[in-house]
């Protein structure tokens, strides 16, 4: 397994689905959502006609493109603090959805997770990296919840060991 896996674009196999460009309808917040950028950008406007404008974009890269140039008094209160616990739940809801998703992901084992930008942008150095620096944000809340899914695993695994133990005579 590599120590670094590199994505970035949402049609790259195998690790397109870990863009939030990528397309697979999930539920988040009692509304479905055709993308991670959907259910993200949906939180940012701060007034419903805005949201509105931004959720009919004609692609999820171009939905991105207009949240980024947002007004300030048309973004939520708060957002620059709120956005990453926004993204975490995101993520956690896309792929507890789709089980092939979540495979594919806990499949990376302990790789690190790499959103790789071509275009050098306080945007793209925030949720990723480009040319090595940055924050690589969206990798690491996608290894947080990669390990909250291990961790869920192994609290399974260990309750149905005990569940499935044969009592001794002792304690019959």
């Amino acid at each position: 397994m590599a120590s670094e896996i590199l994505f970035y674009r949402a049609n790259e196999r195998p690790y397109g689905p870990f863009s939030n460009l990528y397309r697979r309808e999930f539920e988040f917040e009692n509304e479905r959502f055709p993308t991670a950028e959907h259910a993200y950008q949906a939180g940012k406007a701060r007034k419903p006609e805005v949201k509105a404008w931004l959720m009919a974009a004609p692609s999820p890269a171009l939905l991105a493109m207009a949240a980024h140039g947002l007004y300030y008094w048309d973004v939520s209160p708060g957002w620059s603090t709120l956005k990453f616990d926004r993204m975490k739940r995101i993520l956690r809801a896309k792929y507890s959805q789709h089980e092939d998703l979540k495979q594919l992901l806990l499949g990376t084992g302990k790789a690190r997770l790499v959103e790789t930008a071509t275009v050098d942008s306080p945007v793209n150095r925030l949720w990723g990296e480009v040319n090595g620096v940055g924050q690589n944000k969206l990798g690491e809340l996608l290894m947080e919840i990669r390990e909250e899914f291990r961790a869920a695993e192994r609290t399974t695994s260990q309750s149905r060991t005990r569940a499935t133990r044969i009592p001794s005579k002792a304690s019959a």
